[in-house]
């Protein structure tokens, strides 16, 4: 299953929003700049980096992937009620 989400490119508009630069991040997660570069290239990334992008600005970037779930799962559960008919017919 594709997950429609470049995390990277939303963290990186994040940050051009709110006016701060690579390296404020940078100091805010105790990484090298060099790797906030490397983080807006990354479609996906490790859950406990983007919780600490997350609380460094001020943003909840997991909800992107809880309306992918919701979604998901919606489709998931119509599809299986389908399914469910279809033998019931």
């Amino acid at each position: 299953m594709k997950i429609d989400i470049h995390i990277g490119e939303l963290i990186s508009g994040k940050l051009e929003e709110e006016g701060r630069k690579a390296c404020w991040l940078a100091k805010e997660i105790s990484c090298e700049s060099s790797n906030i570069s490397k983080i807006f290239q990354k479609s996906s990334i490790d859950a406990n980096l983007l919780m600490d992008i997350s609380i460094a600005l001020d943003t909840n970037f997991f909800i992107h992937y809880i309306d992918i779930y919701d979604e998901k799962s919606r489709e998931k559960q119509n599809k299986e009620k389908s399914v469910q008919n279809g033998r019931k017919n």
